[in-house]
This record gives C-alpha cells, structure tokens and sequence, in this order.
C-alpha cells in the first residue's frame, strides 16, 4: 500500500469527537503519511492548531473563515486569524472562497471576507485553501490581479465544470479532487475531466467526515468518512489516469509538499 497525504479532514467536526484516536490511527494503518485539518472559522482553527500540537508532524492544519460564515468577520476576527497563522503547524489560509449556491452569507459578505483572506496569504505567504460553488466567474476575477503574489493556491473538493478546471489551472492553481470522484450519479463529469488535471498540479482529500465514497464494498453504518478511504480515492484516480496508484501518491505527495511546504 502507498503512502498517501489527506490535504483536506474535518477533524474537528463533532462527528470524531468521541473517536478522534482510532480515526488518526487507523489514517496511519492505511498509510496514510500526513493529514491537514480544515479550518472552516476561528473556533475550529483553534481546535485545529490544538489537535496538530498532540501529533506534530502528523496533523497540519489551515485557518480561515469559510464563505458561509462570512458574515462573521471583523477586524478582530482578522487580527486573531493572521495571529493564529503564525503558529507553525498552519500551512495555507482558508477554507475561502465564494459559495453562491446557498448563500448562507449574502454575496456581498463574502466578497469581504474572502478579499480580507486572500490579503492574508499574501502577506503570510502561506498558499489559500479555496472553496468554490456556483461561483467560478466572480472567483476567477477576485483571484487573478493577484495570482503572481500569491504562494498558490488549491481548489479544495473541486466539482467544476471543464471551464472553471481552466480558468484555475491557468491562474497556476492546484486541484483537490475527493471521493465525489467514486459517486457514479453525480462524478460522472469528475471521471472524465480528472484525465486532463496536469501531473503537477494533482492533490487528493476525503473531506471527512463528509462525501464518503459511494462505491466502497464496505461501507461504515453511520455513513461517515474517514481518511483511511483515502487509499480507495487513489485507486480509483489512478485508474480513471491510466497509471498505477505508486504512481499517483508519488506525484500528489510531492505536489502537497511542494505547495503547503511540509
């Protein structure tokens, strides 16, 4: 079994709260080398930052404000992030980004919120960790005057189209692909457009505990994701690439390392 790096885990979600060990121990039966903790708001950054201080080395984390949480910030929910992102153990900022889908934050909130981060990356030269739904126009445009200031930047859970796969490769971005790839109703257009991801700029994440793969021969009762299924999500990306899995964890764990510097 190949070595593998989850570069997106929810750990802090109260879905693990009861079992968070056996979750990070059975990521490293499954080798699985390294996971980062998702930052989604302050207080989850916290417990992220707290979580990657019991396993040094293992557990990374980001720290940001999520699109549907936007409508939280303020200038002191800015200061406690650029605060928090000087704690070794975070690499990107984020999850940012624009969700136009359901708009739990109006637009305009978001905007806010997501220019203030990605000024915060800038600064930091930490690379973003995005989050994009029904968005990509107005993503696109907010990201490019800044593109070749930033550390770089990966598109967490992509699901776009073959347009927004571009218009984020052209601006030299990364692309996170999860077990929504293994959904045969609504991966479809994923299978086919995971071929024309360049060998560099490839990342893979599960996104536990959420998209838990569809096709697993045995799946868990309660229906939750972990990284342990990561190992699935490569087999069933090196198929779709027509390489083998050794293959893919060589270039996505080299990918993560170069882009989040672990």
């Amino acid at each position: 079994m190949t070595e593998l790096i989850d570069i997106g885990v929810n750990l802090t979600d109260k879905r693990f709260q009861h079992d968070i060990e056996d979750v990070i121990n059975r990521a490293k039966a499954s080798h699985i080398r390294a996971m980062l903790i998702t930052g989604t708001s302050l207080a989850s950054s916290r417990q992220a930052i707290a979580l990657c201080q019991q396993y040094p080395g293992f557990l990374f984390a980001t720290t940001g404000v999520h699109p549907h949480d936007a409508s939280s910030m303020t200038d002191i929910v800015m200061e406690d992030l650029a605060s928090l992102s000087k704690q070794s153990c975070i690499v990107a900022i984020g999850e940012t980004g624009l969700d136009f889908n359901r708009n739990f934050s109006t637009p305009e909130e978001q905007i806010t919120a997501f220019e203030q981060q990605i000024e915060l990356a800038k600064s930091t030269q930490l690379p973003l960790f995005l989050h994009e739904r029904d968005a990509t126009e107005t993503q696109v445009q907010l990201l490019k005057p800044h593109s070749q200031q930033l550390k770089g930047a990966v598109l967490h859970c992509f699901t776009g189209d073959k347009n927004a796969l571009f218009n984020y490769l052209d601006l030299g971005f990364y692309i996170g692909i999860t077990g929504w790839i293994c959904d045969e109703r609504r991966g479809l257009p994923l299978k086919s457009l995971v071929k024309e991801i360049p060998p560099d700029r490839l990342l893979l994440e599960t996104d536990a505990p959420y998209l838990l793969p569809r096709d697993l021969a045995i799946k868990p009762k309660k229906g939750r994701n972990e990284p342990a299924f990561l190992q699935h999500i490569a087999m069933t990306i090196a198929h779709l690439r027509d390489i083998t899995v050794e293959e893919l964890s060589m270039q996505t764990t080299a990918n993560t390392r170069r882009l989040f510097n672990i």
